[in-house]
């Protein structure tokens, strides 16, 4: 029994770090006031796709709409050049479609996350497992295997970011629509690689300061157990 209490402990120290991560890319994706305006005058966006910063940021607001679920398709008047159009051609959408899909799976794999969380607890509350002890040591452990293989990945990736921006498409994608033309396509005008950059460091910034906040209160669940058990 002592095994497979361990084992749920880890799974939830997993679980966690799993949620913490898609919750990381949701809050730099979604909920950074003024993030998108900086990286386009950064790069120099409102220049390549000749707009207005405001119809910029509207057009942005709509396809974050999009991703999220919250509008059902990416057919966006707005104005390019002095002249009204549609801001997403055919393939640009149908790319973006495919990209929904990845936001919306990642959505389900966190509450699939947390369902698997309450779960375990659950699983630990029916064979009375010792929860101030166990769940410390355990959760940080998962959380450390985690951490530890992911740390590698961003290592790897870090060596040559646009090979594996490649890699990353190729395997996620079973179609060419990602590849993008300068001349023809906007998308690709207003999240050139640099800013996918960038993004990936400040999720990687707004992951760690989480996974370190994990860490810190099971190191100090684990010290006070520690105190008490000696007094």
């Amino acid at each position: 029994m002592r095994w497979f209490q361990r084992t749920l402990g880890i799974l939830c120290g997993i679980a966690l770090m799993i949620a913490l991560l898609i919750t990381s890319v949701e809050a730099v994706t979604y909920w950074t006031p003024g993030y998108y305006e900086k990286e386009y005058a950064k790069y120099e966006v409102l220049d390549a796709v000749d707009m207005e910063m405001d119809d910029l940021l509207q057009v942005t607001d709509e396809m974050m709409a999009y991703l999220r679920g919250d509008r059902e398709d990416l057919h966006v008047p707005t104005i390019v050049g002095g002249e009204p159009r549609e801001f997403f051609n055919e393939r640009e959408i149908a790319h973006m479609e495919d990209v929904r899909g990845l936001f919306l799976a990642a959505i389900a794999i966190r509450r699939a996350c947390l369902v698997l969380i309450a779960a375990s607890l659950v699983l630990l509350a029916v064979t009375q497992a010792d929860w101030k002890r166990l769940l410390p040591r355990t959760v940080c452990a998962g959380a450390g295997l985690f951490f530890a293989i992911l740390a590698v990945l961003a290592g790897i990736i870090s060596t040559d970011f646009s090979r594996y921006f490649v890699v990353f498409h190729e395997i996620f994608f079973n179609n060419d629509l990602w590849i993008l033309d300068p001349a023809t396509d906007l998308l690709i005008n207003i999240v050139p690689e640099p800013f996918f950059m960038d993004t990936a460091a400040r999720i990687g910034i707004t992951y760690g300061i989480s996974v370190a906040a994990v860490f810190a209160v099971c190191i100090w669940l684990i010290r006070r157990q520690g105190r008490a058990g000696k007094s």
